[in-house]
């Protein structure tokens, strides 16, 4: 099979507009923290349609290809989709890489995990990813989790910083943090 020539940049505007166009909305909404905001901006109707996934992924892709990481997963809901097509195409690509889901709360059931996926080694070195971050409340929730397996971040990743302190918090907690847009990008 020919390899396609993957164009980055070319990905990332595609993957603008489709948020432009898809997923931002402008009027009065109640954010999770409980928070009003004059915007608002659902990942999930980008990263659940094949093209919108496929590009996220791609991208994330390439963002963490060679570092040397052992899994990449994130929080659930937002970071679900990703997670799979990444995974996917890390295989497709073969860069293969784990991918894990952390939970806000272990099950009460079967094996009671809060971190699901292939098991995790202690010292393993993950990246988090969401598709959107305000205050990084979920990436951090998922940082203690794997905190408390033994597990390393070495960065957090997401599609769209809404720069409402994710970056702060983040970095108090020690974790580097990287978006692939800014609020700023999608207002234009």
């Amino acid at each position: 099979m020919d390899k396609k020539i993957i164009n980055i940049e070319e990905f990332k505007e595609r993957l603008l507009v489709l948020l432009k166009t898809e997923a931002f909305r402008k009027g009065n909404f109640v954010l999770s923290s409980g928070k009003t905001s004059n915007f608002y901006l659902d990942g999930r109707v980008l990263t659940l349609t094949p093209e919108g996934v496929y590009l996220a992924a791609y991208i994330i892709l390439d963002m963490v290809k060679d570092k040397g990481i052992h899994a990449i997963g994130g929080p659930t809901l937002g970071a679900d989709p990703i997670v799979g097509a990444i995974g996917a195409i890390s295989h497709i690509e073969n860069i293969p890489l784990k991918t894990f889901i952390v939970r806000k709360h272990a099950k009460g059931h079967g094996m009671q995990k809060q971190i699901e996926g292939p098991e995790l080694v202690r010292g393993s070195r993950v990246v988090i990813i969401d598709d959107v971050a305000t205050s990084g409340k979920s990436l951090l929730e998922a940082k203690e989790a794997l905190d408390n397996a033994g597990v390393s971040i070495e960065e957090a990743i997401v599609l769209v910083d809404r720069q409402e302190g994710a970056q702060q918090n983040l970095s108090q907690a020690g974790v580097r943090f990287r978006s692939i847009f800014t609020i700023q990008d999608l207002d234009k």
